[in-house]
């Protein structure tokens, strides 16, 4: 075979490859969220925790520590809250009160981070739902997103409509 021929033919053959693996390439597409946490005072290892969370039970999206953020953490001292101002950016205030009055601050962190991922509130009272915030009892320490929750993150960040308002404080009280 000459070489221009051997060469048409591994253009084709690469063009041909690139067509058939391209669809499997675009549905593997992740988005990284970049979040600032070093204005969470006590709670900053808490909030990475709470990112290993999400990053373990998500496909479509992957938190990870970096400037410039897509979103940001504080502390103060009312309730936890979080402003999600567009999917993957907003405010987290990791409030200190619900953790003095016993709530679990990884379930609260993961839970804020929820709300910027997209998902609302959703007041079951049960403990297995990440999302009932504090309608579940302070003894809840779970706080891993339920099958749903998880579902709807990677819908989201894969073309599907968020369930969260966007510019509301969800405030946990």
């Amino acid at each position: 075979m000459s070489r221009p021929l051997r060469f048409m033919l591994s253009v084709v053959l690469s063009l041909a490859f690139l067509l058939v693996t391209a669809p499997a390439q675009a549905t593997a597409l992740v988005t990284v969220l970049r979040y600032d946490a070093s204005r969470a005072a006590e709670f900053s290892a808490t909030i990475d925790q709470a990112a290993q969370v999400w990053n373990s039970n998500v496909v479509n999206v992957r938190l990870m520590r970096g400037t410039p953020a897509h979103f940001v953490v504080l502390a103060d001292n009312g309730w936890p809250r979080a402003q999600p101002t567009s999917l993957g950016r907003g405010t987290i205030w990791m409030g200190r009160q619900a953790v003095n009055q016993g709530y679990y601050p990884l379930r609260i962190a993961t839970h804020e981070i929820g709300h910027i991922l997209g998902l609302p509130d959703r007041r079951t009272g049960r403990c297995s739902d990440l999302m009932s915030g504090s309608s579940a009892p302070v003894s809840c320490t779970n706080a891993t997103p339920s099958a749903a929750e998880r579902a709807e993150v990677d819908r989201n960040f894969s073309g599907g409509t968020p369930q969260v308002e966007f510019g509301r404080v969800y405030e946990e009280r």
